[in-house]
């Protein structure tokens, strides 16, 4: 199974709101640390407030925060809600699906026990179990840019 850039995105976008959780964060910040561009995070952004991950703020004094305690947000959860849209093969694509062994096979039943075991591993893991105690994420969120960059 392959995680999607976005998702991996995602996840270092929740991780740095709950590196900060004392106020809200910017979008050119979180790209900035999450090296990634604002035009891809704006979307991630936008996707994790409609999810209940993330709670946004517009404006001039606007930016992120975590949408609900760490403790409450599963790594699961999140891979699931922004992947489930993504089919682990093609036997799982409703539209574009054209595998001649599609009602012979019982590669795919493997499959989505494989996924839901993945899924179900990671429902255990909080995004609190990886930020708390961490110091080399802190270290790595709050180095000024101009030393990421070299």
């Amino acid at each position: 199974m392959r995680i999607t850039k976005r998702t991996n995105i995602a996840i270092r976008l929740l991780m740095f709101c709950a590196v900060n959780p004392d106020r809200l964060v910017t979008k050119t910040e979180i790209a900035l640390r999450c090296n990634t561009s604002e035009s891809h995070l704006a979307q991630i952004i936008n996707r994790l407030g409609q999810l209940g991950f993330l709670r946004t703020q517009r404006g001039r004094t606007g930016g992120v925060t975590l949408g609900r305690p760490m403790a409450e947000i599963s790594v699961g959860d999140v891979f699931r809600r922004l992947e489930e849209s993504v089919p682990v093969a093609e036997c799982f694509g409703d539209v574009d699906n054209t595998c001649p062994l599609k009602s012979a096979c019982r590669l795919r039943e493997a499959l989505t026990e494989a996924v839901e075991a993945f899924y179900a591993r990671l429902d255990g893991v909080t995004l609190d179990a990886l930020v708390c105690e961490n110091e080399a994420l802190l270290d790595i969120f709050s180095a000024p840019s101009c030393l990421k960059r070299a």
